[in-house]
């Protein structure tokens, strides 16, 4: 029998709807309940295509004997991350405080009656093993615990209760200089792991905002260690494992330090990313290959987890009950792919070993195909379409079909970049964009996440108008339509007016008031993309949001200074107000004329201007110079520069 999840939108809600566990949502109800029974609560947090979410509810969730136990002396919640980030956000911090270390998805936690927090964990396995409580150990204590009305137990939920909240103000702040960039690098080399590329060992993630980082470093002074770092890890994402050879598309991290074996999903948030990374990775080193693997994500994004012009969250790691089992062939089945696509049978063979392929397989006796250098050869075009046939005779991953403001804007934001070579790609842009706005922003008011055939319920928090708003500028950019400054400008307004205080940023003002995050995580903090919107305002619109931008660049600085590394995209934007932006103002069509890659320098802003005569320069206040060839513009921008 269905348990009340059956009611909410959520596809995380009602993957454990048919649970024995009598889940509420979250709701005044439940926690009213636990007051009035003196219950103990207990919280789970996940999403839709986590594995190890998947793993713990057959192992505890589904257990009988075990969910009786819970519905008997708990009251259990279950909450989406994706569709209630703010609820998340506060209990990793309660995760933080509880263990000093960062939590994770699925995230577990134990509450008193009153819901204040006293335990803290991830995946919890259903009984006791190698010095970890089990869950039906653990519930059994905190229940006895609990109906006792245990001193400590109480007293400590009340100190922890006390530590929670907003942190005080920074007593420092820091002048962002070229010091700051060097300890940049140094970290990011620190970090480096040279074999494979990247910035870790295992599990190893795209750390896409480092990559970002470090080019515009590159690009303001060439240096050969940067740019080593930089291509050495794209050419080795590309290669296949976490880079879908043959959907197209990157799954959400590896589990090794080769690149090789994937966690399966793919989120839209990861692709986005890649997509517009890749791009500008392109016209930075000029390797037509990572034209070929952007335009290949963007390609799976629209191919597969698109509908109606949006973009669903997230694809499943798992299928047919098997982690991965969608993505990956047997020996027999890849060498026949090959020979169907024109390959000899040694022909085939020996493709098959350049694609990482045997018979013992390389991820549990089958085979994730992946170049054993980072060279792809010419065969593959062929071969691709026989790989793609094995996969449609299998069932897909299940697809959240759940449509985020912040994560679609992302997407949108890649396709305007990867539009500057493609022009059906911003056309596809535009009618994300309006879709996004008709769906997302109806009558002006924003919101957050809604299933892509239900109405938004869930109000919109700091990244949605970040994201979106910085969309919006790249919008204008590609099309030289006003109502997208418009749309820009209106979006930081209510962004200051709702989350800013004087330099600081929350997350979220409502049920929960959290803290917006500076560093970069999953994806960029929402502080780095508003002080992008807001740099880009003041090159563009007003000069006013430029001081915004320099108030919440000063109140991050201290941390910023110290360990640029933690923070990348807020970092790129200290450094774009520390240097000195550009704004090319021409015709909308002289500035279409412009080809992507003519001005190496990173911070320049174009704007249309109707009565403009050639290429006017300019700085944030002023214009001081005009060319009358776009070739002319990089050097006359270098030139004019401090």
């Amino acid at each position: 029998m269905a348990n009340r999840l059956q009611f909410e939108d959520s596809p995380y809600l009602q993957q454990h709807r048919e649970n024995p566990v009598d889940w509420y949502p979250w709701c005044d109800e439940a926690f009213e309940r636990a007051k009035r029974e003196h219950k103990p609560i207990f919280i789970s947090i996940g999403y839709s295509s986590c594995h190890w979410c998947h793993v713990m509810e057959h192992d505890v969730f589904e257990d009988e004997t075990i969910a009786a136990f819970l519905n008997k002396h708990f009251i259990s919640i279950k909450v989406d991350r994706e569709e209630r980030p703010d609820i998340d956000k506060h209990y990793q911090e309660v995760h933080m405080l509880l263990n000093r270390r960062p939590g994770g998805w699925p995230t577990s936690i134990f509450a008193t009656p009153d819901n204040k927090p006293f335990y803290a964990g991830t995946y919890i396995p259903p009984h006791t093993r190698d010095q970890m409580h089990g869950f039906t150990e653990l519930t059994k204590i905190i229940a006895d615990k609990v109906a006792a009305n245990d001193e400590a137990l109480f007293k400590n939920a009340d100190e922890i209760q006390g530590y929670l909240g907003i942190s005080e103000r920074p007593k420092e702040a820091t002048h962002i200089n070229d010091r700051v960039t060097e300890n940049f690098v140094k970290q990011a080399l620190h970090n480096y792991e040279p074999a494979y590329g990247g910035f870790s060992v295992a599990p190893k993630f795209p750390h896409t905002s480092t990559l970002n980082a470090l080019m515009t470093i590159q690009r303001l002074a060439p240096d050969p260690k940067i740019t080593s770092m930089v291509t050495h890890t794209l050419n080795n994402m590309q290669s296949g494992g976490i880079y879908d050879l043959v959907d197209g598309g990157f799954c959400r991290y590896s589990v090794d330090t080769e690149w090789l074996v994937p966690h399966f999903e793919k989120m839209t948030y990861d692709n986005a990313l890649l997509c517009e990374l890749y791009t500008r990775a392109y016209r930075a080193f000029g390797d037509e290959s990572y034209l070929r693997t952007a335009t290949e994500t963007a390609r799976f994004m629209m191919g597969f987890m698109m509908e109606h012009d949006l973009f669903y969250s997230a694809s499943d790691a798992d299928s047919e009950g098997e982690e991965g089992k969608y993505f990956v062939y047997g020996y027999d089945e890849a060498v026949s792919a090959l020979t169907a696509s024109g390959l000899g049978d040694e022909e085939a063979k020996r493709a098959a070993m350049r694609l990482s392929l045997s018979r013992g397989g390389n991820f549990e006796g089958a085979n994730i195909l992946r170049f054993a250098d980072t060279a792809r050869e010419a065969w593959f075009d062929a071969a691709q379409p026989h790989f793609a046939a094995v996969r449609k005779a299998r069932p897909y991953p299940f697809i959240d079909r759940k449509v985020q403001t912040s994560w679609n804007a992302m997407m949108i934001r890649a396709l305007f970049e990867l539009g500057r070579h493609d022009r059906a790609f911003t056309e596809q842009a535009v009618r994300s964009l309006d879709a996004l706005l008709a769906k997302m922003r109806p009558e002006g008011r924003l919101f957050h996440s809604a299933l892509i055939d239900r109405e938004p319920k869930v109000e919109a928090f700091l990244e949605d108008y970040a994201y979106l708003g910085t969309a919006a500028i790249a919008a204008y950019e590609a099309t030289f339509e006003e109502h997208y400054l418009v749309l820009a400008q209106q979006l930081a307004n209510k962004a200051l007016e709702t989350y800013f205080d004087k330099g600081r940023w929350f997350f979220s003002t409502g049920e929960f008031v959290t803290e917006a995050e500076s560093s970069d995580s999953s994806y960029p903090g929402a502080v780095g993309l508003v002080v992008d919107l807001l740099l880009s305002l003041g090159a563009l619109v007003e000069e006013k949001y430029r001081r915004f931008a320099f108030m919440t660049i000063e109140y991050y600085s201290a941390k910023l200074a110290r360990t640029p590394i933690y923070f990348p995209y807020l970092f790129n934007q200290a450094l774009r107000y520390a240097k000195e932006e550009r704004i090319v103002k021409a015709t909308a069509e002289a500035l279409h004329s412009i080809a992507p890659g003519t001005i190496t320098y990173p911070f320049v802003r174009t704007k249309a201007d109707a009565d403009a005569e050639g290429y006017l320069v300019c700085g944030t206040q002023s214009c001081f110079a005009t060319a009358e060839t776009p070739d002319a513009l990089d050097a006359l921008i270098r030139g004019s520069l401090g």
